[in-house]
Order: structure tokens, then sequence, then C-alpha cells
């Protein structure tokens, strides 16, 4: 009985594994998520931009509600998260982040100030969303299921001269000395003419790439993509 059992999960498992369509993008997935769409910039942080897009995603798709935290308050609060893009996800997990109608954006806010801007009079502590769970996903399926199933993921990788030319399909690093690191987020993938791709959402404004948007070689670990994912899901 006990083998028959195993059998049956491991075929739940692998029905489950190829349910997953050739392309998949998380902007028509889930329509009313307008985070998901579009193209932010923040000078100070790609790494930190890239988590608080990922997790304003996830938090949309849990609740369906829209919901915009502060990367304002995170850098003030989280000195290694400008430059270390697992540390913002680790803070939302210990110290939880501010949502932005708190500590705007658009306004200096010095230090790591425990209460809300002057024109919110509600009290900090109820304006924090916390992480339930933070980890990292490894390996072209694994993180294919984890869109599927969660939403966007920040993922790291290696920024090479040809990078910056991009203008439409599929990227793979072709010719140039790497330029240094870069976090994204990646909310689907694809195919197109064979060739198997990440769609990922870039912070360089929309008229780079494709509309702010763009595609890299999937399935190779192309300039170290696959190897450094971090993502999460919110407690609500």
């Amino acid at each position: 009985m006990r083998k028959t059992i195993l059998i049956f999960v491991a075929l739940i498992a692998s029905l489950k594994a190829i349910t997953l369509p050739d392309n998949f993008d998380l902007r028509t997935q889930y329509p009313n998520c307008e985070s998901i769409k579009e193209i932010r910039s923040y000078s100070l942080s790609t790494a930190a931009l890239a988590a608080i897009e990922t997790m304003d995603d996830r938090i949309c798709i849990q609740s369906g509600q829209s919901t915009r935290l502060s990367i304002q308050n995170l850098l003030n609060c989280c000195s290694l998260c400008q430059g270390i893009a697992s540390e913002s996800w680790k803070h939302w997990l210990d110290n939880g982040i501010a949502k932005v109608e708190c500590q705007p954006d658009d306004k200096e806010i010095s230090g790591c100030t425990k209460n809300c801007d002057e024109g919110n009079q509600e009290p900090y502590s109820t304006q924090l969303i916390f992480a339930d769970s933070v980890y990292g996903v490894s390996g072209e399926n694994n993180i294919m299921q984890e869109l599927y199933e969660h939403g966007p993921v920040e993922a790291v990788f290696t920024v090479y001269e040809d990078f910056y030319q991009y203008t439409s399909g599929v990227y793979s690093h072709v010719a140039g000395s790497a330029a240094g690191g870069h976090a994204v987020k990646i909310i689907g993938w694809g195919v197109d003419n064979g060739v198997k791709y990440w769609l990922c959402a870039n912070s360089w404004g929309k008229s780079w790439g494709e509309n702010g948007f763009f595609r890299i070689k999937r399935g190779t670990n192309e300039c170290g993509i696959e190897s450094s994912i971090t993502t999460g899901l919110a407690k609500l």
C-alpha cells in the first residue's frame, strides 16, 4: 500500500510539472495587478528596487489588492539593502517595510524613522507589512514553477557591455567586458524561434529594450541569471 501511495504522489508531481505552458506572462495572468506592468526606476539601488517591485506584485497576487511598499523606508532602515539583493528580503521578514503612504518615496526622510510622514496620522506599526517567508529558488523548472504558482522573483546577473545595446529579441552575451552586477524582476518565460527565454522588467526606462522589458536566454544560466533568485510570500 505504501509503495502504491508513493507512486501515486510521484505521478501527481510529474503531472503537475508538465502542466506548465510554453509561454507565460504574469502581466496577462493578473491584469488587475498594475504594478506587474510598470517600469520603475530608482537611481540609488536596483537591488532594492527589484525587491520592492517583486514584493508589491506578490502582495497584489496574494491579496487581490494593490499595495506599495516604500523603498525609502527600506533603504533608510537597512544600509546593506542598497547593494545586496537578499538583504532586502531578510529585512522584510525580520523588520517589515512601511507602506509608501506612510513614508513616501518622493520625500526626503532621514534615518530609520519609526513613524509616518506628517501627512499620515496612522500609527507606524499598522503601516508595516511583513514577509511570512523568504527563500531562494534554483533550477530552470523550479523557477518556472515558482513564477506560475506565486508570482515574480528577483534575479541578479552580470551585465556585459553588449547588454546596454539591447533593443529587442532574446539576449545572450556575445561581446564586451563585464560591467557589474544588476538586479531585475522576472515576470514570465517563453520560446522565440526555438530559443527559450525569461521575460524580465528592467529599470532603465520605457525607451530601453522592449518598452523597458527584455528577454534573456533561459535554461543555460545566461550571465548567471538563474544562480541568484530570491523571493518570498507576504504575511497578510
